[in-house]
């Protein structure tokens, strides 16, 4: 691996890691499980490389080869698996502009988003994250654009959509989606970051959920409105 290769980083300043050969591709994957494994239970600073050498079952030689050094093989790792925080969330643009019960589809959106974001190695993630962010502010912009294009982007398209067809009146649709976020999965993202063992209550989830779409509809939504 040259030098321009191995500080090669993409828009976010995220390191580009060439792919593995079909022969690499078990080490390679033994080495990220391995890695996420330590860096999620003991952080950037305190993660250590031989625990991962030994977690991974891959020689610490090897490991500087496919990844550089400790740095790279952190951002590659937590960066890699960032834009999975969503995955098996559908698209909501198209589905709430012709949600014949827009307050109905709203509290299963952001029920099923909350699901997906409150699960402990998510909340172990964005914990992660956000104690890094100084250190590695890129993960932050990464996690915010994630954020943006795969839930507040569409959702703002969606809003718009309501607007044209008078069912939502929102000044500025973006804001509306923040403030909607906010008051739903927001809260209860917020106590489980900070109290990771607290347990998931669906009394809790569906009360917090329908009162902060019952906040965002009755600010924005046209009286009558179909």
């Amino acid at each position: 691996m040259d030098a321009e290769t191995t500080n090669a980083t993409d828009e976010f300043g995220i390191p580009i890691i060439p792919g593995p050969s079909d022969a690499a591709q078990r080490k390679r994957q033994a080495i990220i499980d391995a890695a996420v494994t330590e860096f999620l239970a003991e952080g950037y600073s305190a993660a250590s490389m031989d625990a991962i050498t030994s977690r991974s079952g891959v020689s610490k030689a090897t490991i500087y080869k496919h990844f550089g050094n400790k740095e790279r093989l952190f951002l590659a790792v937590i960066a890699g698996i960032l834009p999975q925080t969503y995955a098996g969330l559908e698209p909501c643009n198209s589905a709430l502009a012709e949600a014949p019960d827009l307050r109905e589809a709203l509290i299963r959106l952001h029920t099923d988003w909350a699901r997906v974001l409150l699960r402990r190695d998510i909340v172990s993630l964005r914990r992660l994250v956000i104690g890094e962010t100084e250190r590695f502010p890129q993960l932050g912009r990464l996690w915010y654009r994630v954020t943006y294009d795969m839930n507040n982007g569409p959702m703002t398209e969606a809003v718009v959509e309501l607007n044209k067809r008078g069912r939502l009146d929102t000044p500025d649709p973006a804001l509306a989606v923040q403030q909607l976020v906010a008051s739903t999965v927001g809260v209860l993202q917020l106590v489980h970051t900070f109290a990771p063992d607290s347990e998931i209550d669906d009394a809790e989830l569906a009360h917090v959920i329908s009162a902060g779409v019952d906040l965002f509809l009755a600010r924005y939504a046209v009286p009558g409105g179909k």
